[in-house]
């Protein structure tokens, strides 16, 4: 589909989007490689010229192969991109992992955006939030409100299909990339964010990216490594080959047991789960939820 041939409709919002950066003038855009993101900023490029940069976190949490992806599409559309080191991992909030996780992270991206912005008169912060994200638990669009950082994307009306339609129509390679998150999202809730953690994960999932596997998350358990797949891709690792390479090469990073998730992969499966639990009523404001006390061997012998 070229832009041309884009629906009416779609149009007039990508129009909408246009006027919404011609607003916000010179700007910081927070770019992660993603689609929403990357989009935002290709269109950002057209409309800010010299009066554009976008910045890239780099951090524990971001593999390498992403960020040399994310500097390579810059790259590729010729728009600049400034990479600077986050800090988040100081932070104990962040470190804890609540449900809030993310706030703090985006929080310290967004405080570092700010300072640059102030420093060398760049008028808007923006990010790549968009409407379908009003669906979904998003800590970070409560520090963007914090930060006053702009959601174009949103602004204009766009749900995640729209800007897949509107990247494709512009040539984009990133169009039908699948959905990312940062590596702290593999760790549940309530359980210490680490950088041991995170590599271990890291390595873990670059072995099923190395074998050719597009949706997947590895959900870090202790020892155990839950592997989530998209559903078109389970009957891949039913090749016995296959699985054990996938086997073997997780096993070397260090964890003793090897789960497939028997739901299919969506992004954000930790957050929800944990939030379920949440609305049956246990107490995980900040901590883990509390489970009665079993007696004691003693004890149920003096009864």
């Amino acid at each position: 589909m070229t832009q041309s041939k884009l629906p009416k409709p779609l149009r007039h919002k990508e129009q909408r989007l246009q006027e919404v950066l011609a607003e916000c003038g010179s700007s910081l855009l927070a770019y992660s490689g993603g689609v929403d993101s990357a989009l935002l900023a290709v269109v950002a490029q057209d409309v800010l010229v010299d009066g554009f940069a976008a910045v890239l976190a780099d951090s524990p949490s971001l593999p390498d192969w992403e960020k040399g992806e994310a500097l390579h599409f810059a790259a590729q559309q010729g728009f600049p991109v400034r990479v600077i080191r986050t800090a988040e991992m100081e932070l104990g909030d962040y470190r804890a992992n609540g449900l809030d996780r993310c706030f703090h992270c985006k929080s310290e991206l967004f405080g570092l955006m700010e300072s640059i912005a102030e420093a060398e008169g760049f008028q808007s912060l923006l990010y790549g939030g968009n409407l379908s994200d009003r669906s979904d638990h998003r800590p970070g669009a409560d520090a963007a409100r914090r930060f006053n950082v702009r959601a174009p994307l949103e602004e204009a009306g766009l749900v995640k299909e729209d800007i897949r339609q509107l990247a494709r129509a512009r040539g984009l390679s990133v169009w039908d990339r699948p959905a990312r998150a940062c590596l702290a999202s593999r760790i549940p809730h309530f359980e210490e964010v680490t950088e041991a953690k995170l590599s271990q994960v890291a390595n873990a999932e670059n072995i099923l990216r190395g074998k050719g596997f597009r949706d997947y998350r590895v959900r870090h358990h202790g020892d155990l490594a839950r592997i989530e797949l998209g559903a078109k891709e389970w009957d891949r690792l039913a090749e016995p080959e296959l699985r054990e390479a996938v086997m073997r090469g997780i096993v070397a990073q260090g964890y003793l047991w090897i789960a497939l998730d028997l739901k299919p992969f969506i992004s954000g499966n930790l957050s929800r789960a944990a939030e379920e639990l949440d609305a049956r009523g246990l107490q995980l404001a900040g901590k883990k939820p509390s489970f009665p006390t079993l007696p004691t061997i003693e004890e149920v012998s003096q009864e």
